[in-house]
Parts: structure tokens; sequence; C-alpha cells
């Protein structure tokens, strides 16, 4: 007769009120990257502007011809390809929201149970990859000025 180890999970009680402040600070942050998300956005529209409007006044055919100005063309086209950062932003903001709404929703869900009447919120399953965003540097090229 052979004794197959029996493996339980392991259990820990903590105090209603305690996990309702987490919860409570897990959504605060998750409001705040929304914010924050919603800043970014905003910068970068601002930024594609003026970036547009510069690079309209450096396309005068009367400038084309100044040497000068070649440098001034080419730190403007650096400049905008910096500007992918703020899609890189973003989709690790996004990505860090869902994980931290998901462990909030999931640790009132675990200690506290569904309250009467209301469904517990569809929270998506923590992704495998832990980052989305992968590219850590930045190359000319093109993109879209609106």
């Amino acid at each position: 007769m052979s004794l197959q180890p029996t493996f339980s999970t392991p259990t820990v009680a903590l105090p209603v009120m305690l996990v309702a402040e987490v919860q409570d600070s897990l959504l605060v942050v998750v409001h705040d990257l929304k914010r924050l998300d919603g800043l970014l956005a905003h910068t970068m529209d601002n930024l594609l502007q003026r970036f547009s409007a510069a690079s309209a006044d450096l396309s005068d055919p009367a400038l084309l011809a100044m040497r000068e100005l070649e440098g001034v063309r080419a730190t403007l086209n650096a400049a905008v390809t910096e500007l992918q950062f703020q899609d890189m932003a973003s989709q690790l903001i996004v990505h860090t929201s869902k994980i931290l709404q998901g462990c909030a929703y999931r640790l009132a869900s675990d200690s506290m149970g569904p309250e009467d009447g209301e469904a517990v919120p569809f929270v998506e399953d923590v992704p495998e990859r832990p980052n989305p965003v992968t590219q850590d540097e930045m190359q000319a090229g093109s993109i879209e000025l609106f």
C-alpha cells in the first residue's frame, strides 16, 4: 500500500477592512494610470500639431535650398520618431491597469464573496507575457503627422 501525499492550498485570513483598503488603493492606482494615459495622449496631440506646423514651414520651396536647414530637418525627423514612445507607454499603462483591476476584483471576490444581487465584474486572465511592450530602442522611420 503506497501513501500518496495530499497537497492543499494554504489560505490566509485577512480582516475585511484591510482587504477593502487594498482594493480601494488598487482601483485608485488604476484611475491614476488612466489619467496619466490621457495626459500623455493630450501632450502627444499638441506635439504632433507643433511638429506638423514646423514641418510645413520648412517645406517652403524658398527654404529647401538652404543647406543650414538640413540639420533642423534631421532633428525634427528624429523628434517625431521619438514620439512613438507615447504609443508604447499607453500600451503598458492599459496592460498594467488591467492587471491591477483584475487583482482588485479578485481580492474582493475571493475574500468577501460576491455581494447579494451584485455580479462579479468580468476580469480577463492575466496575460502570459508580463510586458506587452518589448521594444527597447527606436530607429528612424516614417510616422504620419496628422
